[in-house]
């Protein structure tokens, strides 16, 4: 049974590593995740299964505006509806730290995450040429709107 919990520096190195494995060079360090459990403006969730670290997502917010900065889960546990139950979890309870709207980016090619956000309600309002290293590719910007 999948389990959702906060943030905690105790998943910060495992993130980081499982992130590697999943974005390669784009991934964050396990300083980035530690810094985002001091920042009063980031709601960060983790996926668990029993012990085991299976995925993770999060946003930052600003003035209302929370950009998703983080959505992935360990490719044996993916399509188990696990990033739908993360994002709806955070789009829910960043309520608390005064999200209202929610921005993320998306790699142009990554179709299932871009059906994801669809189906969530998100809305393609522009692009971002060449946003994305290794490799090099537009990202698409999507929103939901209060």
């Amino acid at each position: 049974m999948i389990v959702y919990d906060r943030l905690k520096t105790e998943y910060c190195r495992t993130l980081s590593l499982l992130e590697k494995e999943i974005f390669g060079d784009d991934a964050w360090s396990e300083d980035d995740f530690k810094e985002t459990i001091c920042c009063d403006y980031a709601y960060y969730l983790v996926a668990k299964d029993g012990d085991k670290v299976v995925g993770c997502a999060g946003l930052r917010n600003t003035c209302g505006d929370a950009d998703i900065t983080n959505v992935f889960v360990r490719k044996e546990f993916r399509r188990r509806g696990i990033a739908e139950e993360m994002l709806k979890k955070l789009m829910t309870d960043s309520g608390e730290i005064g999200a209202e709207n929610f921005t993320l980016e998306v790699r142009a090619s990554n179709t299932a995450a871009i059906s994801l956000y669809e189906k969530l309600g998100f809305v393609l309002e522009g692009t971002r040429p060449d946003f994305y290293d290794h490799p090099k590719e537009d990202a698409l910007i999507y929103w939901i709107r209060s």
